[in-house]
């Protein structure tokens, strides 16, 4: 009972006394956890858990532990190395799993963890491990190696198609051949593309055509001597697998050993458009070229033709265009040469010569006036001063000095003349060096025609029976071209 109140300080019995028979029951931690772990084992035990495998780390001791984790929780997992599980190497960061396995608790840290027991694909099951498994074996095998992938012939006269002939895939091909390339023919190799047998049926029918390929072609060479050559039969050029759409099962043919052995033995080139875009099948990693779709099977074999018929068609557009091209080009080239011959025809050199002896001849004629004038004026000076200064004696001394002048005078201008008549002569040996008579001179020969007087630089420009002139050092020669 609660003591009454007597101040305001007593707040009465705050703390009750413990009755007499009442003990706690105080656990360790490894007790509680061991509780704990008893609990879990014994109430869920071995559950299927599915989830987002991440933080994925192997141990060098064999022991794999990774976190399982959805969009609100995560759950630690171990896989221990002595457990016998099949399927290891599908255990990786980011993969979607279903896994069983033992719910306990690791009391070292007190976290409760998932001992796996065994695991498998998220919602593909059997057929993924399947699948995933032949295809690791396939291609440590070598069947998927680039290196071995063939090209797909250009032109293909004659195509092999693996499908169901009651199928939607074969209209669809059939479609986009009679558009792109009417004349290829395709010889038919029908089998069931789904179900139980079907993969044999398809890796029985890619072998037929690869028989027929060979036998049909001996007898073609047979009687390809008889058979005039647009009756003669080519071999089959390449090998089209093909069916459409459908769920994982309904593909399983397509994913089977032995159509892929078939695939990897074929002679022919082999195209696998099998499925949708998102649809993959072993056929179509062991096949030489993979397609979407089976329209886009068909659309990649008659690819060379169809873009060949596009080019041809605009191929005379372009070759008129390029030829017009190609006339202004050298239009332009020979109006160019045209104007450097003429800057650089010897009447020109000599033209501009010969403009610059003019020049040269006046100056030199100014320049002597000038001296005249000169010496006329000194000479007056001079004689002003004889009046002056003793006449006699100035006189004699100034008519040497003038004389001395004269002479000097003279002297210059006709050294002037010399150098200027040196001048001229090295131009005119030059010219004369340079000119058409001195390359004749050496051997050589000019051909003209006779009634255009046009000069033949190109044996292209001469036709049979055409009436030529040679012109030599001494003397022409009339001929008439022959070949």
């Amino acid at each position: 009972m609660v003591k009454q109140v007597k101040s305001q300080w007593d707040f009465g019995g705050l703390f009750p006394p413990q009755s007499p028979g009442a003990e706690r029951k105080i656990l360790s931690v490894s007790e509680l956890t061991a509780q704990v772990r008893r609990l879990l084992e014994q109430q869920i035990g071995s559950v299927w858990v599915t989830g987002e495998a991440t933080n994925l780390r192997a141990q060098s001791s064999g022991h794999v532990y990774f976190t399982l984790k959805d969009a609100t929780a995560q759950l630690n997992c171990v896989l221990f190395r002595g457990e016998t599980i099949s399927h290891r190497e599908l255990l990786q960061d980011g993969q979607k799993l279903l896994l069983q396995g033992d719910v306990t608790v690791y009391e070292a840290r007190g976290q409760y963890q998932l001992i796996v027991r065994a695991l498998e694909l998220q919602g593909v099951g059997a057929l993924q491990i399947a699948f995933e498994q032949l295809k690791q074996k396939l291609q440590a095998e070598g069947l998927f190696a680039p290196e071995r992938k063939r090209p797909l012939p250009k032109y293909p006269e004659r195509m092999g198609l693996v499908t169901s002939p009651t199928g939607a895939a074969i209209q669809d091909v059939l479609h986009v051949v009679r558009r792109r390339h009417p004349a290829l023919e395709i010889i038919l190799a029908p089998c069931r593309v789904q179900g139980a047998g079907a993969g044999r049926e398809v890796a029985d029918a890619i072998r037929l055509l690869n028989e027929f390929n060979v036998h049909g072609s001996r007898r073609d060479d047979a009687r390809s001597q008889q058979l005039p050559i647009a009756s003669r039969q080519s071999p089959i050029d390449l090998i089209l697998v093909t069916r459409g759409g459908g769920s994982l099962e309904d593909l399983w043919a397509f994913n089977e050993e032995i159509v892929a052995r078939a695939v990897f033995e074929s002679q022919l080139p082999v195209v696998s458009a099998v499925g949708h875009e998102i649809d993959f099948t072993i056929c179509d990693f062991v096949a030489d070229v993979r397609a979407a779709t089976p329209s886009a099977g068909a659309e990649i074999i008659t690819e060379g033709v169809f873009s060949s018929v596009q080019f041809v068609s605009k191929s005379r557009a372009r070759l008129r265009r390029l030829g017009a091209q190609r006339l202004a080009g050298k239009r332009e080239l020979l109006e160019h040469t045209a104007r450097r011959l003429a800057r650089a025809h010897p009447s020109r050199r000599i033209n501009d010569w010969m403009q610059r002896l003019d020049d040269l001849q006046t100056s030199l004629l100014r320049c002597a006036r000038l001296g005249t004038q000169r010496s006329h004026a000194a000479w007056q000076q001079v004689a002003e001063r004889l009046y002056r200064l003793r006449p006699a004696q100035i006189l004699r001394e100034r008519r040497a000095l003038l004389q001395q002048k004269m002479e000097r005078l003279r002297e210059r201008v006709r050294h002037r003349l010399r150098e200027r008549r040196n001048g001229l002569a090295m131009v005119d040996a030059r010219l004369r060096l340079l000119g058409p008579a001195q390359v004749l001179a050496r051997g050589y020969s000019i051909t003209t025609d006779v009634e255009t007087g046009k000069i033949l630089r190109d044996a292209a420009e001469v036709e049979g029976g055409q009436r030529l002139k040679t012109r030599l050092k001494r003397g022409e020669i009339f001929s008439r071209a022959e070949k």
